[in-house]
């Protein structure tokens, strides 16, 4: 049996970000690996849903581009859900995870659009201070990981940005 979500975060020892105040410029941001660019994060207040994965419960729907995994019921909608791996040129999700693995979609709503990201894994929920995000420039990520970052921490982690998925498929 797969571990709960609950219990993932729980372990991460995420309890204590929780209870402080955000009165200056920290944001909570889930971390998570993409490929061979390390992790990533996403701010917690962009996040609708974080939940695991079933494969075989993907509908797979022709001619759309090869990143899209497919259409998943969510909720009693049609949820989007996107191989990010392979949207910034990595391999497919079906490649890496074995069907018996559930990978996990981060849900994320801007505006009236839905759609959830798919990756390997989640690592934990961290404090950082958003002043110190270093915005990315051309030349110092790859061109397939560049659209979808606004910048990236002192830690080395890429600030994944939800607006270039939206943007990228519509």
């Amino acid at each position: 049996m797969l571990p709960s979500l609950d219990s993932l975060l729980k372990t991460a020892n995420t309890q204590s970000l929780f209870d402080i105040p955000l009165e200056d410029n920290r944001r909570r941001l889930l971390s998570f690996p993409i490929g061979k660019y390390g992790n990533s994060v996403i701010a917690l207040e962009q996040i609708t849903e974080i939940l695991r994965v079933n494969l075989d419960e993907i509908l797979g729907v022709p001619e759309i581009p090869s990143s899209v995994l497919g259409a998943y019921n969510w909720r009693g909608e049609m949820l989007w859900l996107i191989d990010l791996e392979q949207m910034i040129g990595g391999a497919s999700l079906y490649e890496q995870v074995p069907l018996s693995k559930q990978p996990i979609a981060i849900v994320i709503q801007l505006d009236n659009y839905c759609f959830a990201i798919v990756v390997k894994s989640v690592n934990e929920v961290e404090l950082h201070d958003t002043t110190q995000i270093i915005p990315a420039k051309p030349g110092s990520f790859s061109t397939q990981l560049l659209p979808f970052i606004t910048g990236y921490l002192p830690n080395g982690s890429t600030v994944f940005n939800p607006k270039a998925v939206v943007q990228f498929y519509v």
